[in-house]
């Protein structure tokens, strides 16, 4: 098993490490040329700027039984179909029963962007989020 991370734009790099270092799993942070993560302990795989270069990075290498870090929707999708197991920063994990609904919502989102209504942007990090992906991160290693 291995942790990969989508790390553009991911919050959770360094708890992930700190909790992957207790179970003795290898970690792979995977980001574009313009968000360079370099870790000790982890193997970084930096790839060009551009449209999904990471997402479609990721995809290639996830194997059934690897855990996947992601707030993309679509790729936590196509992670799913491979059998990893996928959750997000926020410690929500992505499974065949939640979605569907969350790539409906992306899918309204996105039409209203087109239409030129701009959502608020994200609120600051909480203390309570970074736990909520340290039990679900601990839980999914514990279970293996």
């Amino acid at each position: 098993m291995t942790i990969l991370i989508d790390a553009d734009g991911c919050p959770v790099v360094d708890l992930t490490l700190q909790i992957a270092k207790q179970f003795g799993v290898p970690v792979i942070i995977l980001c574009d040329t313009s968000h360079q993560i370099e870790r000790e302990g982890a193997q970084t795989l930096v790839f060009d700027k551009g449209s999904d270069s990471v997402d479609f990075a990721l995809v290639n290498r996830v194997k059934p039984g690897d855990v996947v870090v992601t707030q993309d929707y679509g790729l936590a999708s196509m992670c799913l179909a491979k059998c990893a197991r996928v959750l997000n920063q926020n410690g929500l994990e992505y499974t065949a029963d939640n979605i569907d609904a969350l790539m409906l919502r992306r899918y309204e989102n996105k039409k209203l962007l087109r239409a030129g209504k701009h959502p608020k942007g994200s609120p600051k990090r909480t203390k309570e989020q970074d736990e909520a992906f340290v039990a679900t991160l601990t839980d999914i290693l514990a279970s293996i």
